[in-house]
């Protein structure tokens, strides 16, 4: 049972590999894509009920993640006809999301991204793009994505400054410290 949220992680990769051999927004993309979001929702849960949550784990889990949303980026820019500003403020978040892993490397010598509420809704969001793009027209969608993006970017990189220590776990960058009783 304890490998099971390692495997659903690992599975994510290999189905998001498979996306490959779709057309983007046809009937097969949305199954496995479907299918790459609902391992990404189930690791975590297992992880935590049967007490299977690890470093690595956690880091396979990220990178299904971040694998999974470079290659449907990749399928669906064809696809998105952005503006210049659009396109520069998503380099402006990939350009802070940079900044957070230096910070993360030179305070503890390993890559990380945060499990933050911010981030959980912006993998949220991006999970739904597909069907945010489809019914609230690219622009719109783009717009309502990078805005929530660019507040968790700007909190993950405050936290990994602000932090004492390592908590990839920290929720938000008001539960950075625990309170103090007085």
């Amino acid at each position: 049972m304890k490998y099971i949220p390692n495997t659903l992680s690992a599975m994510r990769i290999l189905l998001s590999l498979l996306l490959f051999l779709t057309r983007p927004l046809s009937t097969g993309f949305f199954a496995i894509y479907l299918m790459c979001g609902l391992s990404d929702m189930l690791d975590g849960y297992f992880a935590r009920k049967f007490g299977a949550a690890s470093k690595f784990g956690a880091a396979l889990d990220s990178l299904g993640d971040f694998i999974m949303i470079l290659i449907v980026l990749y399928m669906m820019f064809p696809y998105l006809d952005l503006t210049l500003t659009v396109m520069l403020w998503i380099g402006a978040i990939g350009g802070i999301r940079i900044a957070s892993g230096i910070v993360s490397f030179l305070k503890y010598k390993t890559f990380v991204f945060l499990h933050t509420y911010g981030n959980k809704a912006t993998g949220f969001l991006l999970f739904c793009f597909p069907l945010l793009f489809m019914f609230l027209g690219v622009e719109k969608a783009a717009v309502f994505l990078c805005v929530t993006a660019t507040i968790s970017a700007v909190e993950e990189l405050l936290i990994q400054i602000k932090s004492k220590k390592l908590n990839q776990d920290v929720i938000s960058i008001f539960h950075l410290y625990p309170r103090k009783n007085f």
